[in-house]
């Protein structure tokens, strides 16, 4: 038994031997040019190992990140060019009436405008003439009621043409909530006289 063994072993040794004899080089070199081919997979490995360990301690890159763009309204801070006469009535008009006046209208109201020494008086008897005039576009009472949420927007982009704030919104509608006797009307008055609407 313990002759096949070393009979085996032996046998391996010629067999490895063999394998090792068809890799030596043919070319009649020296054993030290010999020595450096063969070393030359070990340097490729050195090689291999190193550019891995600089590209994993590369720096990891910066992430960016996009924002979606929101469109924002103006606000009453942006408005700081005052109306005049001309333009208070033409765009009173198309806002209470939905459709421009004619140029000859807004120059005899420029004019009575001008004659007139209390503005604000003036401004208030257009108002009321306005409102008394047939084709004016009013909601009713009962659609204000009805969703005061969507009436407080539609007010403030009629007039201010931007969207109220929260503050703003909820001040409106605990007034119109508050007090029976509000109507579209009265807000609309209310909001043509306010400082904001008279500038741009």
């Amino acid at each position: 038994m313990q002759d096949f063994n070393q009979e085996k072993q032996s046998n391996g040794l010629a067999k490895m031997k063999a394998v090792f004899a068809t890799h030596q080089p043919s070319c009649g070199c020296d054993k030290t040019t010999a020595t450096a081919v063969n070393s030359l997979p070990g340097a490729l490995a050195a090689i291999t190992a190193v550019s891995a360990l600089l590209t994993a301690c590369k720096k990891e890159p910066e992430l960016l990140y996009e924002l979606n763009e929101v469109a924002i309204a103006g606000n009453a801070a942006d408005k700081t060019k005052q109306k005049s006469n001309q333009q208070y009535v033409n765009i009173l008009h198309t806002n209470l009436f939905q459709a421009g006046m004619t140029s000859s209208e807004a120059f005899k109201l420029d004019q009575l405008f001008q004659s007139i020494g209390d503005k604000e008086l003036a401004k208030e008897v257009l108002i009321s003439n306005y409102f008394n005039e047939a084709g004016v576009q009013l909601p009713t009472t009962d659609e204000m009621n009805a969703d005061i949420d969507v009436f407080i927007m539609d007010t403030y982009k009629r007039f201010f043409i931007r969207e109220p704030n929260e503050a703003e919104k909820t001040w409106v509608k605990n007034f119109i909530q508050s007090n029976p006797y509000m109507t579209p009307e009265l807000v609309y008055f209310s909001f043509a006289l306010s400082n904001e609407y008279q500038y741009y």
